[in-house]
């Protein structure tokens, strides 16, 4: 194991081993038969990605420091990432960071301000009609899809809330984007797993 840094964060070196230790980890937890074999293309990805967790947890601390935050208050992981599709939206880096009550502190701050617009909502509900309607009652007490949507009035708070909740999202991870374009420098082999200039970003068939 060496002490070569695998990035930056606003001048500070990560090194090498804190790349070693969090893969480590991994690879003595319950999911590590699932884990790429080490040294192989998948197992340098994976690297990078545990890199990508590391340097945005930095920049999530830093961040959080600097506007006074702490992870009293923070609200729940399953408010901010409720299903699988909200953990895409933001991606998967954004999302194992929110698992830290600080790093939802942060979204929350950072995307207080972030609301919707009544032509926005009425808009979605106009094209999803179906999408908040509650199931109707069925033959021997089972429940089945609604055939009508609801007006808009009576789904109107569902709505809005769906779609802010997903504005957020995008905005927090805009912003997470930004702030590590300006913060982080990656080392020669820890560039982003998504990088098409780094060797093992290939589709194989």
């Amino acid at each position: 194991m060496s002490a070569h840094p695998v990035a930056t964060v606003a001048g500070t070196p990560i090194p090498e081993t804190e790349v070693d230790a969090r893969e480590a980890r991994l690879r003595s937890g319950r999911l590590a038969a699932a884990l790429p074999a080490s040294g192989t293309s998948e197992g340098r990805q994976l690297r990078r990605w545990l890199t990508q967790l590391i340097v945005t947890e930095r920049v999530v601390a830093a961040e959080a420091a600097a506007r006074g935050l702490t992870g009293e208050g923070a609200p729940p992981e399953a408010e901010l990432l409720p299903d699988v599709t909200a953990r895409l939206e933001i991606g998967s880096v954004a999302a194992a960071a929110l698992a830290d009550p600080r790093s939802r502190a942060l979204f929350a701050d950072v995307t207080a301000a972030i609301q919707v617009s009544d032509n926005e909502v009425a808009d979605y509900h106009a094209r999803n009609p179906l999408r908040f309607a509650a199931p109707s009652p069925g033959r021997h007490g089972w429940r089945v899809p609604a055939v009508e949507g609801p007006p808009l009035e009576q789904v109107r708070p569902v709505v809005t809330e769906h779609l802010r909740a997903a504005a957020r999202r995008q905005a927090f991870r805009v912003w997470l984007d930004e702030r590590r374009v300006e913060l982080v420098q990656l080392a020669p082999g820890y560039e982003h797993p998504g990088d098409p200039r780094q060797p093992d970003n290939v589709h194989r068939h």
